[in-house]
């Protein structure tokens, strides 16, 4: 197939628009700045006994979407359905026992351990001890949509 010179020139005002239309997403899409986050300080939002803190939430300098938030399970409590996602996530036991369960693989995790959960691997953890669990979450990166 060939283009004319007038078809090519019908379609630079279009690639222009596209350009520029990738720009303003580009600018308006700025990254997480340097924060200091006092946990007294912090939002609680509760869900019957347990109780979450949103930390952060937007992008890296690189463009990689992050949220960081807390998590305080009472005993005997999961906080969701065993499921999977394409953010990679992360979990940072604080206090606590959970049991942690990750593409079939069980673990119990107390203080200072971590669990690290790959894009669409099958996961979910429950409180396993005897006083409340507390917990951070990193997700980093983008779900299909």
């Amino acid at each position: 197939m060939k283009y004319s010179r007038r078809d090519l020139s019908m379609l630079l005002p279009v690639a222009i628009a596209t350009v520029d239309a990738v720009d303003s997403a580009a600018a308006q899409s700025s990254p997480l700045a340097s924060k200091i986050c006092r946990y007294e300080d912090l939002p609680v939002h509760e869900n019957g006994p347990n109780k979450s803190r949103p930390i952060l939430q937007g992008e890296t300098h690189a463009g990689v979407p992050m949220e960081l938030h807390e998590t305080e399970l009472a005993p005997g409590e999961a906080a969701h359905p065993p499921h999977h996602h394409v953010h990679d996530e992360m979990l940072m036991i604080r206090e606590g026992t959970l049991e942690v369960t990750i593409a079939g693989r069980v673990a119990s995790l107390g203080p200072g351990s971590v669990g690290f959960v790959a894009s669409n691997e099958q996961h979910g953890w429950r409180n396993v001890g005897t006083t409340r669990a507390r917990y951070y979450v990193l997700a980093l990166g983008r779900d299909a949509g």
